[in-house]
C-alpha cells in the first residue's frame, strides 16, 4: 500500500504509460504514411511504365526503319556498280569492233559513237552534231528515193524497220570513202522511240576492187575484140598468101602478117602488164 502511495511510482508508471502510448501512435502513424507512400506511388509507376511503352515502341519502329534504309541503299549501290559494269563492258566492247556504231537522240543529236565510227568519218568527236553536219554532201549509191539525213530523222521520229544504204562520203581531211550504213530505230519496252543507231560498214576496198574489176572486164571485152579482129585479118592475109603466085605480092602479105602479129603481142602485152600491176596493188 505504501508503494501504491509513492509519489515516484506513479510517476514512474506515468511516464512508461506515455512512452507506451507515445510507441504504439508512432507504429500507427508510421504504417499510415507507409500506405498514402505507396498508394501515391503505384499511379505514378503506372504512369511511367505506360508512357515508356509508347517511347520503346516508337525506338524499336525507328530502328527498323533505318535498318531497312540501309538494305535499301546496299540494294541501290549494288544495282548502280552492276549497271557501271554493264555500261563499261557495252562500251569496251564497242570500242573495239571494227565497224562503226553511233546513236542518234530524239533530238536528231549524237549522242554515242565508237573509235571506229569516228576514224571512219573523219570527225574526232561528233557528240553534238546533226546528220546533216556529218553526212553533208554524201551521195547514195545507187540513187535512192530519201537522203541519208533524212532517212535517219525518220528512224529517230517513228519506229520503223532497219535500212542500210549505201553511201559516198568525203571526209573533212577529204579523203572519200565507201560506207554501207544501217539505221535501226530503237525503242524502249513500253514501245516509246529513243532514238536511232547506225553500223557503219567500211566498203572503200570492196567497191575499188570491184571498179577494177569492172574496168578489167571492159578491157578483157576490148582485149578480145582486137584479137578477133587481129586474128581474122592475119586469117585473110594466110588464104592470099596461099593462093598468090606473085612473089612480090607474097613479102608483102608475110609482112602484113608479121606487122598484125606485132600489134597483137604488144595489145596482149600491155593487157597482162595492167593485170599484173592492179594484183600487186
Amino acid at each position: 500500500m505504501k508503494l501504491l502511495t509513492n509519489p515516484i511510482v506513479w510517476r514512474m508508471a506515468l511516464v512508461l504509460f506515455a512512452g507506451i502510448f507515445s510507441f504504439v501512435v508512432g507504429r500507427l502513424m508510421i504504417k499510415h504514411m507507409r500506405q498514402s507512400i505507396v498508394e501515391e506511388a503505384l499511379p505514378t509507376d503506372k504512369i511511367i511504365s505506360e508512357s515508356n511503352l509508347p517511347l520503346h515502341t516508337y525506338h524499336a519502329v525507328i530502328q527498323e526503319l533505318k535498318q531497312q534504309k540501309h538494305e535499301l541503299q546496299s540494294t541501290q549501290d549494288a544495282e548502280r556498280r552492276r549497271a557501271k559494269t554493264s555500261e563499261n563492258i557495252s562500251l569496251a566492247i564497242l570500242s573495239h569492233l571494227s565497224s562503226g556504231v553511233m546513236f542518234f537522240g530524239t533530238n536528231g543529236l549524237v549522242r554515242q559513237a565508237n573509235r571506229a565510227a569516228k576514224q571512219l568519218l573523219g570527225f574526232a568527236s561528233p557528240l553534238g552534231l546533226s546528220a546533216d553536219e556529218l553526212f553533208r554532201g554524201a551521195l547514195v549509191r545507187p540513187s535512192a528515193q530519201i537522203s541519208l539525213p533524212e532517212a535517219i530523222r525518220a528512224s529517230v521520229r517513228n519506229y520503223s524497220p532497219s535500212l542500210t544504204l549505201t553511201a559516198e562520203i568525203t571526209t573533212p581531211q577529204g579523203d572519200t570513202r565507201v560506207l554501207d550504213i544501217t539505221i535501226s530505230s530503237v525503242a524502249a519496252t513500253s514501245g516509246e522511240v529513243l532514238g536511232a543507231a547506225c553500223l557503219l560498214t567500211d566498203k572503200t576496198e570492196v567497191s575499188r576492187i570491184r571498179r577494177e574489176q569492172d574496168l578489167r572486164g571492159e578491157m578483157s571485152a576490148e582485149m578480145a575484140l582486137e584479137l578477133r579482129n587481129s586474128l581474122t585479118t592475119i586469117s585473110g592475109y594466110a588464104r592470099q598468101l596461099s593462093i598468090s603466085r606473085d612473089a612480090e605480092l607474097a613479102r608483102q602479105l608475110a609482112a602484113d602478117i608479121a606487122s598484125e602479129a606485132s600489134h597483137l603481142d604488144h595489145t596482149i602485152g600491155g593487157f597482162l602488164a595492167g593485170a599484173k600491176h592492179a594484183a600487186q596493188v
